[in-house]
């Protein structure tokens, strides 16, 4: 007998005492923002089967640095650890009778495919998986969605930085707009397509019905635009780059200090006047034109040329341990090395370095429940076999898929 719900481990030691425990995840997304929310779910706990193509996630090319003796880029490893593998070639009849398995055993299927491409294989969710399954929590990450003038466009984190106004506001304004140097687009839709299967499955224990869940990068990236948005709604004036300046608070910025970059943010009149205190310029509180963040802002040119000639005089971690006891935001420009082996950082778990692991920890904990201690991500097809065989694949029929290519070539 061929059963989906027997591909997913009925014991997991690794998931004891965490909050998804159980929960069975197909993961058939690729390259960032399906993939990381896949994790996230892993990381809490669910069961996560990632379903490759013969060539493999894109990401696994995205190197250097390589790992396993350079079998695999470590972005790929970034965002796939702690799930199970195993390859399909879905354009084969055999590979997609295994996925039909796989999804009438799954809770939650995660999937990036170009619009149309599930349907195309007899898997449309609305027509299909919904009367098949009807518990299941479909996620379905696009650029732009599937209708509308752009329906069915492809998307890429950097395009979508650029269409949706979030390049246009970052950069300095004698400069080029600026690509974030993160693909924030994509991290933001991953959170937003955690919190939206969450949603549907509390949903789901009340009406016992799944749903989809339709997240786009468009919808991500014009969720970030705050406060650009409101204020162009309100006063209707287009934001334009300001740098490292924030566009309503002064100061908030980065400066020099004599041994490297440091950022001040100083929010409100009171932490104002502690920071001019601290930096011996305590008349700048009592000055009319800095007296409120509104005056501040008119002059802003010139209170951050005062105030960069007291914090040039200053070491950074001084400076900073300084403002803190008095409450005032700021820190060290850290590079990324540095802020992943800074002592609260390694106290958090969020750089973790073992024998058996060493890369990201997870960054929601939770009073009662535990997460997930990451497993390595592991080369394409690794469980195949396995995952095959609790399903009810004998190895006659392993061998079958294997030489009509279903299971890709090796």
């Amino acid at each position: 007998m061929i059963d989906g719900r027997a591909a997913w481990r009925s014991t997991d030691p690794a998931a004891a005492g965490t909050a998804l425990k159980g929960l069975r995840v197909l993961d058939l997304s690729r390259v960032l923002a399906g993939p990381f929310a896949a994790q996230s779910l892993a990381d809490h706990g669910a069961d996560v089967i990632k379903v490759e193509g013969p060539g493999g996630d894109d990401t696994r090319s995205w190197g250097p640095p390589f790992e396993d003796g350079g079998a695999s880029s470590a972005y790929f490893a970034g965002l796939n650890h702690s799930k199970r593998n195993i390859c399909l070639d879905l354009r084969t009849d055999a590979a997609r009778d295994v996925l039909r398995h796989l999804l009438a055993g799954a809770d939650v299927v995660v999937e990036n495919f170009k619009a149309g491409t599930m349907a195309r294989w007899g898997f449309d969710y609305e027509t299909v998986l919904a009367e098949d399954n009807p518990r299941l929590v479909y996620c379905r990450i696009t650029g732009f969605g599937v209708d509308g003038p752009m329906g069915g466009l492809p998307g890429y984190d950097a395009v979508l930085q650029s269409f949706g106004g979030l390049m246009s506001v970052n950069g300095y304004p004698d400069g080029n707009a600026l690509r974030v140097g993160v693909p924030i687009v994509d991290i933001v839709a991953a959170n937003l397509a955690v919190s939206g299967i969450l949603l549907a499955l509390i949903e789901r224990g009340v009406s016992g019905r799944g749903q989809l869940v339709d997240i786009t990068l468009l919808d991500a990236v014009i969720s970030l635009l705050q406060p650009h948005s409101s204020n162009w709604v309100s006063n209707g004036t287009v934001p334009i780059r300001t740098g490292d300046f924030h566009p309503t608070v002064v100061p908030y910025q980065v400066f020099d200090a004599r041994d490297g970059v440091f950022f001040i943010g100083a929010s409100n009149d009171r932490q104002f006047r502690s920071l001019v205190t601290v930096l011996g310029v305590e008349e700048l509180a009592d000055d009319p034109r800095f007296r409120s963040n509104g005056d501040r802002s008119a002059h802003r040119e010139e209170l951050a040329a005062l105030l960069a000639e007291r914090i040039a005089l200053r070491d950074r971690d001084d400076l900073a341990a300084e403002l803190e006891r008095v409450g005032v935001a700021a820190s060290p420009v850290n590079t990324v090395d540095q802020a992943l082996t800074a002592p609260q950082t390694v106290h958090r778990g969020l750089f973790l370095d073992t024998v058996d692991y060493r890369g990201m920890g997870v960054p929601v904990k939770l009073g009662r429940s535990r997460s997930r201690t990451p497993r390595r991500a592991v080369p394409r097809g690794t469980d195949t076999d396995a995952v095959l065989g609790a399903m009810g694949f004998g190895p006659d029929d392993i061998a079958a898929m294997r030489d009509c290519g279903a299971l890709g070539r090796n």
